[in-house]
C-alpha cells in the first residue's frame, strides 16, 4: 500500500533538515565478518561533537513538537485521568499495616502506616525529601513486629538505592544511608535487631568497569557500621549474580536464591537458623544447577511450599519437608494447568477460616484469575468470579502473616482505575477493600482479546481497546509490544491508552513470544536464537489490525520501550512500509555492542553475545542499527532517552537516530527527546504527563488523530501536514524486567 505524505509545515525558526552527525569509517572485523559502525563517535556523551549534535537535536525536537495540534488538550486530559491516584497492597505486620498511596495532586506515592485503630501517618514522602521530584521510593520492608521499617531511596533516575531504617512509632531515622544497595533483597530476623541484605562490594574491591556487579549476602545488625557486616554468601560466584534472601515468619529458616543476570533459572539453598548462629548458616541445596525458576517459603504448618517451573513451564506448587528440601522430596499440591500460568499464592489458615485454604493466582492468556484449594490435599474448592465485565490483572496476593481468613490483591483493567480487592475464605466472596483515592470522568471504551497467526502458524493474542466493539472504519492505531525477559503484558489502567481511544483512536497490546503470557516455553520461544519470532509476531499483529479493518498502514504507529524499544527498532527496519510512525523509548539498538554499556552484560542469556560466532550471527540478523539502509522511506520516528538511565545507555538512540536521519527518504522527521534527572524506571506524575503528551501528540500528528476533541480522528487516508514528534509511556511506565 502506498502512503500519502504531505510536506511538513516548518516553523520560522526551524531548519529544513535534521542536524547531521559526522559519519566515520569505523569497521570492526568480528569472526572474519566486517561490521561497520559509522556513528561510533556518538557513544561518548561528553565529546564536544556529541554535545553539539545533541544540543542541535534538542532544538530540532522542540521545533517539531512544541506546537503540535492537540498537545495541550492531551496534557490536560492526562492530568485528569491521572488524578485518580493509586493505591497499593497492604502489608500487615504486628497489627499495623503499611501501604503506598498516591493521592490526587501528589507527584509520587507516599508510604503510610495504619494503626490498629485505623489512624494513619505518613512515613516516607519522596517530595518532602526532595521537592524537585527526582527522588523515588524504590523499596520498603517492615520488620516482623511492624516497629521498624527499612526503605530505599534513589535520586535522578540512577536507581542507586540507599538504605535507611526508621522507627515506625515516631518516624525517627535509626540509621542510613547505606549505599551500594541497588537491586537488594532484605529479610528481617525476629526482634528487628538484624536483617539479611544484599549489597555490592565497594568499588575499590572490584575490577574497573565492574562497579555495578559483585554482590554478596550479608548479615547486618541495626546500628552497627556496614563495614562490620558479616558476609554470609556469594564469594566465588559470577560477578553478574543477583541474590534474594528470605526468612520464615518464625525466624527458623533462611532461603538464599542466586541467578546469573536475567537468566530464566536460579539456584536455591535453605538453612535452619536454629542449628547455629545467623552469621554462619549452613545452607543446603534445594535446586542447584537445574534449568528452572524456583521460590520457596515455609508455612505456619511447617511445610515447605515450592513454586517452580521445573518440569512445568506454566508453574506448579509443591510441598516438602524443609529438612529434605530437594526435588526428590517434592509432592505436587497444585499441578500445572495446560493453558494458565501460576503466578502466586496465599495461605489462609487462621482460626476463623472454615478450613485451611490455599488461594492461587493465575493468568490465563494474560488475564488474571483466582482459584481456592484445600490446603491439606490441594483439592479445588472454588474459582471465584472476578469483578466487572472487562479482562483484568491481579497485582500480587497479600495475607496476614500470623494467619487469617483474608487475602488482598490488586486488580486493574483497561476501563477503570486500579483497586485493592479482598477475598474472604469464610464466604468465598470478593469485595472492594480500597479504590483509587481520586476520581476522573472516564471514557467508554470497548476491550477485545483477539487471536491471530504469526508467520510460522503460532497463535498469538492481542488486546484491542477501541471506541467501538467492532471496526467501523480504519482509525489511527497504536500497536504496543514488549516480548522479552518473560514479562507479561496484562490489562492495566493507563491514562495514555484512554486518552488516545477517547480521541477516536485504537490502542492494541500484543502478547508476543519472549514474554511470559503463556509460560516459560513462550518466553524461550522468543529469546536468544529465536528472537526473530518476537518481531514476526509483531509484524503479524500489525497485519491483523489492517486485515480486520481497525487501521491502515498510513494510520498505524508502533510503540515500545526498553526491550520493547528493540522490538520497534526491528519493526521499523524490517517492515518500514507497515508503520506511519514509531515511538521508541530507552531502546537497545546496537546489538553488537550492547554488552559494553549500562547493564548490558547481564542480558546475554536473553539475547546472546557477540563474543560467540553463532550468537553474533543471531544478533546481526536483526540488530536495528545495522539494518538501516540508505534510500528507504522510513516512518516518522521519535526516540526518547533519559540521562539518568543506568540500564540502557542513551547512546543506542543517538546512533540509531543519526543513522536514520542520514538514510531516510520519506521526508518524515526522526527526532530525539532527551530528558535529564530521570532514568529507566519511576518518575514523577508531571514528568509522566509531559512525556506521554509529547509521545501521543507525535503519534497523532503522523496517523491522522486529532486530539482536540473526542472521536475526532480524520476519516481521510493521508497524513495531515504539520508532522510532529513524541514517544513515551502510552501503555507501561516501566516493564522492569531488564534490571
Amino acid at each position: 500500500m502506498t502512503r500519502s505524505v504531505q510536506p511538513a509545515e516548518h516553523a520560522p525558526h526551524e531548519t529544513p533538515r535534521a542536524p547531521a552527525a559526522a559519519r566515520g569509517d569505523t569497521v570492526d572485523v568480528l569472526f572474519g565478518r566486517p561490521v561497520p559502525d559509522p556513528y561510533r563517535a556518538l557513544e561518548d556523551p561528553d565529546a564536544p561533537a556529541t554535545r553539539a549534535w545533541s544540543a542541535a537535536q534538542d532544538e530540532w525536537f522542540h521545533a517539531h513538537v512544541d506546537h503540535l495540534a492537540g498537545r495541550d488538550r492531551l496534557r490536560a486530559r492526562l492530568d485528569e485521568l491521572l488524578a485518580t491516584g493509586s493505591m497499593g497492597l497492604p502489608c500487615w505486620r504486628g497489627g499495623r499495616h503499611f501501604l503506598v498511596r498516591r493521592d490526587p495532586g501528589r507527584e509520587h506515592g507516599v508510604l503510610f502506616v495504619v494503626e490498629p485503630d485505623g489512624s494513619e501517618r505518613e512515613l516516607v514522602d519522596p517530595i518532602a525529601i526532595d521537592p524537585g521530584g527526582t527522588t523515588t521510593l524504590d523499596q520498603w520492608v517492615p520488620s516482623d513486629e511492624g516497629d521498624r521499617l527499612a526503605y530505599l531511596l534513589s535520586t535522578g533516575g540512577d536507581e542507586e538505592s540507599r538504605l535507611y531504617v526508621l522507627d515506625v512509632a515516631d518516624g525517627t531515622r535509626i540509621e542510613g544511608p547505606i549505599d551500594r544497595m541497588r537491586d537488594t533483597s532484605i529479610a528481617w530476623l525476629p526482634g528487628g535487631e538484624a536483617c539479611y541484605l544484599v549489597r555490592r562490594l565497594p568499588p575499590e574491591a572490584v575490577p574497573e568497569g565492574e562497579e555495578q556487579h559483585h554482590r554478596r549476602v550479608y548479615l547486618h545488625r541495626i546500628g552497627t557500621e556496614p563495614a562490620e557486616d558479616v558476609e554470609v554468601f556469594g564469594a566465588g560466584t559470577d560477578p553478574g549474580t543477583y541474590f534474594g534472601v528470605g526468612v520464615s515468619r518464625d525466624g527458623r529458616w533462611l532461603s538464599v536464591s542466586s541467578s546469573s543476570g536475567t537468566a530464566p533459572r536460579n539456584d536455591l539453598w535453605l538453612a535452619d537458623l536454629h542449628a547455629g548462629p545467623p552469621e554462619r548458616p549452613v545452607l543446603r541445596p534445594v535446586t542447584v544447577g537445574l534449568d528452572a525458576l524456583t521460590g520457596v517459603r515455609v508455612g505456619r504448618d511447617g511445610r515447605l511450599y515450592v513454586l517452580t517451573d521445573l518440569d512445568a513451564p506454566r508453574g506448579r506448587l509443591c510441598v516438602a519437608d524443609p529438612a529434605a528440601p530437594g526435588p526428590e522430596g517434592w509432592r505436587d499440591l497444585v499441578a500445572e494447568e495446560p493453558d494458565a500460568v501460576l503466578t502466586g499464592f496465599a495461605i489462609l489458615d487462621g482460626p476463623q477460616a472454615p478450613r485451611p485454604t490455599l488461594l492461587v493466582g493465575r493468568t490465563r492468556h494474560a488475564v488474571g484469575e483466582l482459584a481456592a484449594y484445600d490446603l491439606a490435599d490441594g483439592q479445588l474448592s472454588a474459582r471465584p468470579s472476578m469483578p466487572g465485565g472487562s479482562p483484568g490483572s491481579i497485582g500480587g496476593l497479600a495475607e496476614h502473616p500470623e494467619g487469617g481468613h483474608e487475602a488482598w490483591f490488586g486488580w486493574s483493567d483497561y476501563t477503570a482505575p486500579s483497586a485493592v480487592l479482598r477475598y474472604d475464605a469464610r464466604t468465598g466472596a470478593i469485595d472492594t477493600w480500597a479504590t483509587a483515592p481520586g476520581t476522573a470522568t472516564l471514557p467508554d471504551v470497548h476491550v477485545r482479546q483477539e487471536t491471530y497467526c504469526s508467520a510460522d502458524g503460532t497463535t498469538v493474542r492481542m488486546f484491542v481497546i477501541a471506541p467501538t466493539a467492532e471496526p467501523d472504519r480504519p482509525r489511527p492505531t497504536v500497536l504496543y509490544g514488549y516480548g522479552g525477559f518473560g514479562i507479561s503484558l496484562g490489562p492495566a489502567y493507563s491514562a495514555g491508552v484512554l486518552a488516545w481511544v477517547e480521541a477516536g483512536g485504537v490502542y492494541a497490546i500484543a502478547n508476543l513470544r519472549g514474554g511470559g503470557e503463556e509460560g516459560e516455553q513462550w518466553h524461550r520461544a522468543g529469546m536468544r536464537g529465536h528472537k526473530q519470532h518476537v518481531f514476526d509476531d509483531f509484524h503479524a499483529a500489525a497485519e491483523h489490525l489492517v486485515a480486520r479493518g481497525w487501521t491502515t498502514p498510513d494510520r498505524l504507529a508502533a510503540s515500545g520501550g526498553s526491550n520493547g524499544g528493540l522490538l520497534v527498532g526491528a519493526a521499523l527496519t524490517q517492515r518500514p512500509e507497515l508503520y506511519a510512525a514509531v515511538a521508541c523509548s530507552m531502546p537497545l539498538l546496537d546489538m553488537v555492542r550492547y554488552e559494553r554499556f549500562g547493564l548490558g552484560r547481564l542480558w546475554s542469556d536473553e539475547y546472546g553475545t557477540a563474543e560467540v560466532a553463532e550468537e553474533l550471527h543471531w544478533l546481526l540478523g536483526y540488530s536495528p542499527y545495522h539494518h538501516v539502509r540508505p534510500g528507504v522511506a522510513y516512518p516518522a520516528v521519535l526516540f526518547t532517552v533519559f540521562d539518568g538511565d543506568s540500564r540502557v545507555d542513551p547512546l543506542h538512540a543517538r546512533k540509531m537516530c543519526a543513522a536514520l536521519q542520514h538514510a531516510t527518504t520519506s521526508g518524515r522527521p526522526v527526532l530525539l527527546r532527551a530528558e535529564a534527572e530521570v532514568g529507566h524506571a519511576a518518575r514523577s506524575v508531571t514528568r509522566t504527563v509531559e512525556l506521554t503528551a509529547d509521545t501521543l501528540s507525535f503519534l497523532a500528528a503522523h496517523t491522522g488523530l486529532h486530539p482536540d476533541g473526542p472521536g475526532s480522528a480524520s476519516a481521510a487516508g493521508s497524513v495531515p501536514a504539520g508532522s510532529g514528534l513524541g514517544h513515551g509511556l502510552g501503555y507501561k511506565i516501566d516493564e522492569g524486567g531488564d534490571r
